[in-house]
């Protein structure tokens, strides 16, 4: 084996210098354009032509025997010969004459690819040293959508069916696109999807180099010619994007834009120089798209693959990665993907990390508080979350949890039951103790549920619907598996499954996001999928999710539901605001004249913190009462409007009982379960299910056309037994008018009163994204792989055997 120091690489000279310097350092041999010569020898060499220098280091007799020595000898050798070709080496098997090229360098020696030195800020797209620079490592990008661009392909470019170009400078673009078609030879009045597919990239992406002759005239009937390639519809929309320093003009663009994955990492969101170190052909991203579980095995299939010394280095990381793992799939997490984004996790699963890491830390003597772990989790993970909890408290901690789930109620070694009621009814402890002293207790609601005193019924009957039905076919969105689901109109119908199985995408990425494009004209853009029928049977769809009802002071129930408005005309006809000449705008807080300008209506001040969330104090001012003197001298009953939008929804309710306009919007909301909030409570004080049940009392209260399409995401997030009871009332109110609920849930109670259940399995992620059962609740637990159907099955049964007894 020679072991040869490259120092001249394809460069011109004579090196007679470099020779003789050589030989002074003892070299003896070295090789020039791929022939061997005694250093002596060498000839001399043509200063215009391209050479290959090579210094013979060593030459080394491959022995099995002489291994140790061997093993010195070369390092010797490769140290030498990398000092003196600045960091390269060339092996070559003397008998057969192939080398192989080795570098010391973060580097590639033939195509000069290089890499900074490896180091953990190099794998984060959150750092400079690893972000791919095209999307500053968000992966995705904002991008003009041809779907967008042309929303109804059946209408023709003549028809407007290019909507960017169909309103503004339409004369100026239209003439340009006659241009086209008359060079192209095509008719403008074909429709778009008739259309070649050739020609639509020309009028979408431009003509290339190829000039197209267009004749410009203006409004006054002055002419001008063009002789220039066409732009193209995306690459002008593009260009003015760039070029615009109008916000109102960008947000009009926008319009027609979709975020899409980053041409140049692919959506891997590391630069290329990260993505090329892998680990058995893996690099960072591969992995972080598995699922945890998936995850787990991979790490634990790892130390099989390397070698001794491998394992040596990596063992320390790979207990460190093996327990963080374990952790999240203790806290019923296996389906998430490592790379997930924080923003697209639900509450419960964002708290279960964060216990996960609670549980890593291995801390004593600490008191964690939990509100309502269990949120988006099915039964058949609870107890892996009890198991959990549990583990806590044995490590030498204190664990309270605020919770509704039964389960987690009797697993307890403490209970403290607050109530009777809600908001001013309640606040008072009913009873403590064990789960048995609690459950003996007779004024305590909870201990009727969980005694079986009080419980929600089962229906004596289930829907049949209108024979109508929404069917979605080859639904294939992240996890899902060409599924097919037909849902029937005028029923109740729960989507069920494992957390991660794939229930939100197919309700509210597939069908919500469809039927808001083809009913409501939206931007929504519905995951893959082959077709869905149905459409024609529902006048609108209605996405009622957990969302804010409003992020600022402004926004409350009141005006989310529409009643400020008859509560500001009810003041404004008092005889006190008739003599003041007050209108109904002086009741408003939120333009000038009857509110407080120190807070301009707010009631609060709002300080902001830069780095951290705003702080909101009350305004010295109006003492948070939102309006000046003059307007809260005004009273009806001895209230001021001030003292209404600080009545709970019950009081107001009684307060207004003769005033239907706003005695029925405050029905609507206690019939939701709302009765303890105020009228004004800040939209950014309400919980989750708080504002989605503001925005069920919304739709209640509007007249049913009986053909609505109603979705909603696990609607008893946040409700005890006794509130899951009103609610169910409600929505089933709703399907008893013709319209059709379709309900994402993992709560029991709430699944065995639906008339149709679609359950999606068999567990989360890429192991879930099938259908397991459809049908009744009665149908769907005689399903032995469906895990909602065991846990149903119980119930059911216990249903059947004391209806016999009766």
């Amino acid at each position: 084996l020679y072991i040869l120091a490259p120092i001249v690489r394809g460069r011109k000279g004579e090196y007679r210098k470099d020779f003789k310097e050589l030989q002074a350092k003892g070299f003896t041999r070295i090789k020039v354009d791929g022939t061997l010569y005694e250093i002596d020898d060498t000839p001399t060499l043509d200063k215009k032509l391209k050479h290959d220098i090579e210094v013979v280091v060593d030459r080394v007799a491959i022995k099995a025997e002489q291994k140790e020595a061997l093993q010195k000898r070369l390092a010797d050798s490769v140290e030498t010969a990398l000092n003196l070709a600045d960091g390269l080496l060339i092996a070559e098997n003397a008998k057969s004459g192939d080398q192989k090229l080795f570098s010391a360098k973060f580097a590639c020696p033939v195509s000069g690819f290089t890499i900074p030195e490896i180091e953990p800020r190099l794998f984060s797209f959150n750092s400079p040293h690893g972000a791919c620079p095209h999307c500053d490592g968000l992966g995705q990008k904002n991008d003009f959508d041809e779907e967008l661009v042309i929303p109804d392909p059946t209408k023709s470019i003549a028809d407007g069916a290019i909507v960017p170009w169909s309103k503004n400078f339409a004369p100026f673009y239209m003439q340009a696109l006659q241009a086209v078609a008359k060079h192209y030879k095509f008719d403008i009045n074909t429709p778009w999807a008739k259309l070649d597919r050739k020609y639509k990239d020309i009028l979408l992406h431009g003509s290339g180099t190829t000039t197209i002759k267009t004749t410009y005239k203006s409004k006054n009937d002055s002419q001008w010619n063009s002789n220039k390639p066409f732009e193209g519809v995306i690459t002008n929309l593009k260009r003015r994007m760039m070029e615009t320093d109008s916000n109102a003009s960008r947000e009009k663009l926008a319009e027609y834009m979709i975020s899409m994955p980053c041409d140049d990492c692919g959506g891997k969101r590391l630069k290329n120089e990260s993505l090329a170190v892998k680990i058995n052909e893996c690099d960072i991203s591969d992995i972080g798209t598995l699922a945890i579980a998936e995850a787990h095995k991979w790490f634990a299939d790892l130390p099989d693959t390397l070698g001794k010394q491998q394992l040596q280095i990596a063992e320390k990381i790979l207990k460190e990665i093996d327990e963080r793992l374990t952790f999240l799939m203790n806290v019923g997490l296996n389906y998430l993907n490592l790379s997930r984004s924080s923003g697209t996790l639900s509450g419960g699963e964002s708290q279960r990390i964060r216990l996960a890491s609670q549980i890593g830390s291995g801390l004593t003597g600490v008191l964690y508080v939990l509100d309502e772990p269990s949120i988006g989790l099915h039964q058949r993970d609870n107890n892996r979350l009890l198991e959990t909890l549990q583990r806590l408290r044995d490590l030498g901690n204190t664990v309270i949890v605020v919770e509704h789930d039964e389960d987690a109620i009797r697993t307890a070694d403490h209970l403290i039951d607050i109530g009777p009621g809600a908001g001013v009814h309640g606040g008072q402890i009913i009873a403590q103790g064990t789960p048995k002293d609690v459950f003996a207790c007779k004024d305590s609601i909870t201990a009727q549920y969980m005694t079986g005193q009080r419980e929600v019924p089962i229906p004596a009957k289930r829907r049949k619907g209108n024979k109508k039905h929404i069917q979605v076919i080859g639904a294939s969105g992240n996890n899902l598996k060409d599924v097919s689901v037909k849902i029937p109109l005028g029923t109740f119908t729960c989507i069920t499954g494992v957390s991660g199985s794939g229930k939100s995408t197919l309700t509210l990425d597939t069908l919500y996001r469809a039927a808001s494009r083809t009913l409501m004209r939206s931007k929504e853009q519905p995951l893959p999928h082959k077709e869905i029928k149905g459409f024609e049977h529902v006048d609108k769809v209605i996405d009622i999710d957990q969302s804010p009802i409003g992020r600022t002071p402004r926004s409350n129930p009141a005006t989310y539901t529409g009643a400020f408005g008859p509560i500001r005309d009810w003041f404004a006809g008092l005889p006190e605001a008739k003599i003041r000449g007050y209108k109904a705008g002086r009741f408003s807080f939120n333009v000038k004249g009857g509110r407080c300008e120190a807070c301009q209506g707010d009631g609060v001040i709002k300080i902001e913190m830069h780095f951290l969330p705003d702080v909101y104090v009350e305004c010295e001012t109006c003492k948070g009462k939102r309006y000046n003197r003059e307007t809260l001298e005004v009273k009806y009953k001895g209230k001021s409007i001030a003292d209404v939008l600080n009545m709970t929804v019950e009081d107001a309710a009684d307060f207004f009982e003769a005033i239907p306009s706003i005695r029925d919007k405050m029905k609507t909301l206690k019939d939701v379960g709302l009765t303890y909030i105020k009228v004004g409570q800040q939209a950014n004080t309400l919980s989750g299910g708080e504002a989605q049940r503001v925005k069920l009392s919304k739709e209640l209260s509007k007249r049913s056309t009986g053909k609505t399409l109603y979705i909603l995401d696990e609607p008893t997030t946040g409700l005890h037994f006794e509130d899951v009871r009103k609610l169910l009332e409600v929505l089933h109110t709703l399907v008893d008018q013709g319209n059709s609920v379709i309900v994402i849930e993992h709560n029991l109670d709430v699944i065995k009163t639906a008339d149709h259940i679609i359950d999606i399995g068999p567990e989360g992620g890429d192991k879930g994204g099938m259908v397991m059962a459809q049908g009744t609740p009665e149908d769907i637990y005689k399903v032995k792989e469906s895990y909602t159907g065991q846990y149903l099955k119980p119930i059911l049964e216990k249903k059947t055997i004391s209806a016999a007894a009766e």
